[in-house]
């Protein structure tokens, strides 16, 4: 910005009257949008690139577009994950060079010196990461620009503005979060179904349901509820399953066991696994109850999700689908699966974790079985059994001592 009060005569010919920079104008375009069915990719994209485009001097261009197809909540690294083929398939006239977290790790390699975006919520809805992104960008010299911000003033004018902006795009991300939450409860108050239906059901349309409104791309989704699957042996063997939890305490590679050595008695798609078992055995809605938000996918962690307390779920307030065994029954299981747990976690593993942070170690598990499993201790990997018996604790714990 020039000074408002000048030197008395001109003194523009001096090789120091203004700051020069000896890196060229290099300008790369942001954009999003949320999804590929809730807006048009092909249609929005070009759109942000050309408002976008007002902001760049006189014969400028771009040197590179960084977009993605996700939403404005997740963090930059858990955004742009989609497989090229997704992209390709979207048919966006306008070239892709990766996205959020590309533009990120690129910048300072690619020389960009400014990135351009229609407005703050092309880069996030969540207030914290768009600052992130501002921040890590300055960092290596690079100005972010909004195209619906104006131009001169003061920059506290202008700052004002952007920071308006953004608390705007963060309250407009909770609005939606709080009315989309509200639709699925009432969804599952109504009985309706969410996701995948347990083996024992079927998703059928209920034709009672009130009719799906129209919305800007077509109809929306029936709603469907759930109803016996038409091979009543997988209703008969979803109640064993739970059974041999519940009274005989068998886990789950015993149950695996038993269940893949009658396929006949015991159908199921593919083959039975622990984590099949373990998911049916878990599945609320077995008890005839419809359930929701039992999980959170939107951890900030690809591929990760993040179960909720039962205190966080959502559940029908009457039986809406014919129970494969009563919430007795059910919350009975559960206990017996805790207990299992417990004897992983607890007892002698708390007394290898006690020994082993006194020596400024951490233990972590790298996977398990349903007979042993593999932690990680400081920088070794000790195979252990489950459960782990209090000789095996204490041998561990003079290993660790004699170690140090």
């Amino acid at each position: 910005m020039l000074s408002l009060f000048g030197p008395p005569i001109d003194l523009t010919d001096l090789s120091y009257f203004a700051q020069a920079d000896t890196r060229p104008r290099r300008t790369a375009f942001c954009g999003r949008v949320s999804t590929k069915d809730n807006q048009n990719p092909s249609s929005s994209i070009p759109r942000q690139v050309a408002l976008a485009s007002q902001r760049l001097e006189k014969e400028e261009k771009f040197v590179g577009y960084f977009w993605d197809v996700e939403s404005g909540m997740l963090p930059p690294e858990s955004r742009g994950l989609g497989p090229q083929e997704m992209y390709d398939s979207l048919r966006v006239p306008t070239p892709r060079d990766g996205g959020l977290q590309d533009l990120l790790d690129r910048s300072e390699l690619m020389g960009i010196t400014h990135v351009l975006a229609e407005r703050s919520d092309r880069v996030a809805r969540a207030m914290l990461t768009s600052l992130t992104v501002e921040h890590e960008l300055q960092k290596t010299g690079v100005e972010v620009v909004y195209a619906n911000e104006p131009t001169g003033g003061t920059l506290s004018g202008r700052l004002r503005t952007r920071r308006y902006g953004q608390v705007e795009a963060e309250v407009y991300r909770t609005v939606m979060m709080e009315m989309s939450m509200g639709g699925q409860v009432q969804h599952t108050v109504g009985g309706w179904n969410h996701g995948a239906p347990p083996d024992p059901y079927v998703a059928i349309t209920d034709e009672d349901a009130p009719p799906p409104a129209r919305g800007r791309f077509g109809e929306a989704r029936p709603k469907k509820k759930l109803v016996r699957h038409p091979d009543e042996r997988r209703f008969d063997t979803a109640r064993e399953l739970c059974r041999l939890r519940r009274e005989e305490h068998l886990r789950s590679a015993d149950i695996v066991s038993i269940l893949s050595a009658d396929p006949d008695r015991y159908p199921i798609e593919g083959r039975w696994t622990h984590n099949r078992v373990e998911g049916l055995i878990a599945n609320p809605k077995l008890t005839g109850y419809q359930v929701y938000n039992r999980k959170a996918s939107r951890t900030g962690r690809p591929g990760f999700s993040q179960w909720n307390p039962i205190s966080r779920w959502v559940w029908s307030p009457s039986l809406v689908h014919d129970a494969v065994v009563s919430l007795e029954e059910w919350k009975a299981a559960q206990e017996v699966t805790a207990g299992f747990r417990a004897a992983t976690t607890g007892g002698p593993l708390l007394r290898i974790r006690a020994a082993a942070g006194r020596l400024g170690l951490t233990v972590t598990v790298v996977d398990q079985t349903e007979s042993h499993t593999r932690h990680r201790i400081g920088d070794r990997q000790v195979v252990l059994p489950v459960p782990i018996s209090d000789a095996v604790a204490q041998q561990i714990i003079e290993n660790l001592r004699a170690a140090a």
